[in-house]
């Protein structure tokens, strides 16, 4: 049962009472389902929105995407919402209208007044933040709104939104123990953000039977990479290929790193071509905004560190791919920290290949691994190296023994990453 004793912040509370205030008030911080987020929702008078929404889902490359996609629609003039989960550093990231953050006298109004509209409605820390997004969006005019989804998709409370448009990423083997064993369940999940007779771009070149099967269940008009469009890289820039239709020439590279990215920036495309009618936008607006994205976290090169939340199987390969892509002159020294319901052989066994010298942090209780259990576990899968007591301790250790030319990887967790960031050369 949720906390009764609790008491709503005051109103003048900061936004961390907010935040400390929702973490408590449900007693699980996942619970799928969206009757009571929606009900809410309906007494915010946020449903239907008016916004031309794109919802994304996917295992990886969600946050790039959403990030790729708003900044489309902001270089073309729209009023644009993006909603990514988590955070690395302020709980702010989360959500921006036009590429500038939520402040924090915005969030507490917003999470004041869904206080107010819930009553007795028990809401998760995830329901507040997914709602806090969509009024502020609404308050702010926005035309455009970008949706991440948080956890699979069904059940998630961004779907409470109709989506004009679904993007699902790529299908990887992530929250299994919500989401079911393989990737054919975790695609019946993803599957359900997508709406009959509107369009539901596949990105994945191979995704699973059953996500192309629910979607044609559901009515959804499924657009497919490697079927219905294609992309041609050249030697300075690449190309959009649409089955039918112009194609767009002269792509800018995106802006973020790795291979994988072009595949994710060419889904983006598809969906807001599959849009075009409700939102247009120029080539003009589509370079611009491959050439300026930015997203913390993401192979983020500060100094000789590269940060990456990279923490499960498929996202450690990509980040081995890209490392090894990268080379540099001296070692590749790792620090990794991870979470017990992670895949933590598979994603050290990915590592092991381009990784020189580890160190193995401890992450918070509950689900936090210790640095000893992780070291312990990464030594059977092959990657071999320290236990070091916190993220910070482990940082410093790796950075006492680099030397000239090396590089630091920093990974495992957005937790990881979250406290390594302030530790590292910007």
């Amino acid at each position: 049962m949720p906390d009764t004793e609790l008491k709503a912040p005051a109103a003048d509370a900061r936004l961390a009472d907010w935040l400390s205030y929702q973490e408590r008030l449900h007693p699980r911080a996942i619970e799928l389902g969206l009757e009571r987020v929606r009900s809410v929702a309906l007494r915010l008078g946020l449903l239907p929105s008016t916004a031309v929404t794109l919802t994304v889902a996917g295992t990886n490359g969600k946050g790039s995407s959403t990030t790729l996609a708003a900044g489309i629609y902001s270089a073309a003039g729209y009023r644009t919402g993006r909603y990514l989960s988590p955070h690395l550093v302020r709980y702010n990231e989360r959500i921006a209208i036009d590429g500038v953050e939520a402040s924090d006298e915005s969030l507490c109004a917003a999470f004041a007044a869904i206080e107010q509209a819930r009553g007795e409605i028990p809401l998760t820390y995830f329901e507040f933040g997914t709602l806090a997004a969509l009024k502020l969006f609404r308050d702010a005019g926005c035309t455009v709104q970008v949706l991440e989804v948080g956890l699979g998709g069904r059940l998630d409370a961004a779907n409470i939104v109709d989506a004009d448009c679904a993007l699902i990423t790529n299908i990887g083997l992530d929250h299994q123990d919500w989401l079911g064993p393989d990737r054919e369940a975790i695609g019946r999940e993803k599957a359900g953000i997508a709406r009959a007779n509107r369009p539901a771009v596949i990105a994945e070149a191979e995704p699973p039977a059953a996500l192309v099967e629910t979607l044609q269940g559901l009515g959804a008009r499924a657009i497919r990479a490697g079927r219905d469009y294609a992309i041609e890289r050249g030697s300075g820039d690449w190309r959009w290929c649409p089955l039918q239709g112009p194609a767009l020439d002269a792509l800018p590279p995106p802006a973020l790193a790795g291979d994988f990215q072009y595949a994710n920036a060419a889904g983006v495309l598809a969906a807001v071509r599959a849009l075009e009618s409700q939102a247009p936008v120029t080539v003009a607006a589509i370079r611009a905004a491959l050439s300026g994205m930015r997203l913390p976290g993401r192979f983020e090169r500060r100094g000789r560190h590269v940060l990456d939340v990279a923490h499960n199987e498929e996202a450690a390969q990509v980040l081995a791919d890209t490392l090894r892509a990268e080379p540099v002159r001296g070692r590749t020294l790792l620090v990794l920290g991870m979470l017990s319901d992670k895949p933590v052989e598979a994603v050290c066994a990915a590592l092991a290949t381009v990784v020189d010298a580890a160190w193995f942090a401890s992450l918070p209780p509950p689900r936090g691994l210790e640095a000893e259990v992780l070291a312990a576990r990464a030594a059977a899968s092959g990657l071999c190296g320290r236990a070091a007591g916190d993220v910070e301790a482990a940082v410093r250790a790796a950075q006492a023994a680099a030397a000239a030319g090396d590089r630091i990887v920093i990974c495992g967790s957005f937790l990881t990453v979250s406290a390594a960031a302030g530790l590292v050369d910007e």
